[in-house]
């Protein structure tokens, strides 16, 4: 599985484009929010000849949602998030305005994802893993043959999400990541939803938050 990384917004979010040798392609929260971010986008898979085949998103926060009909107006493709996510997702129409954000337009999914349900695309197969705290519906995505997590707002380099926006709990998201994604072995690559790229064995030895 390769993944490539786009960074949008006034947030600094990531947004990940996940694709293997078959071209077929998985979207995660695309948070490209004027043209120039959304062209990059649509230029890069283009000029890689990938097709999309879904979107889907770690967690609904207005950072993590701002292309998402965008991308399922482009290329006509099933968006699907956790069902616990869904009030998150549609708040954004009250929070986008407060954050200066003037024209957001709501996407509502056509599918819900379940923990431990298998998301395909190409050859590649993901793994769900329900893991709230920074927000009630959020999950990530592992692909165990290539040790890589797609892990959202969860777990950060030194650092984990915040939990005091509406549907968070300090002491739930600790026991998501010390049970869903410390479990993973070491040296799984985990890809946040903002900053670097760390390790679940890097993170188990020097997060100050998981000592």
């Amino acid at each position: 599985m390769i993944v490539t990384r786009f960074t949008f917004n006034a947030f600094a979010e990531n947004t990940y484009v996940l694709h293997d040798e078959t071209k077929a392609c998985l979207i995660v929260d695309p948070g490209c929010y004027d043209k120039s971010e959304q062209l990059l986008l649509s230029d890069f898979i283009k000029t890689q000849g990938l097709q999309v085949t879904r979107l889907i998103n770690t967690h609904c926060h207005i950072d993590h949602v701002l292309g998402n009909k965008y991308v399922v107006d482009t290329y006509q493709v099933d968006f699907a998030i956790h069902e616990a996510d869904l009030p998150t997702l549609r708040a954004q129409v009250v929070f986008a305005p407060r954050y200066g954000i003037t024209n957001y337009e709501e996407q509502l999914p056509t599918h819900y994802l379940t923990e431990n349900e298998s998301v395909r695309f190409g050859n590649t197969e993901l793994q769900v893993l329900f893991t709230p705290g920074h927000a009630p519906g959020h999950v990530v995505f592992y692909h165990e043959p290539s040790g890589q997590l797609i892990g959202g707002d969860v777990l950060f380099q030194r650092s984990i999400g915040r939990t005091d926006l509406p549907g968070g709990n300090y002491e739930t998201l600790l026991k998501s990541i010390k049970t869903k994604l410390f479990p993973l072995p070491d040296a799984t690559i985990v890809y946040p939803g903002h900053g670097p790229n760390t390790t679940i064995g890097e993170e188990k030895k020097h997060n100050p938050f998981l000592r």
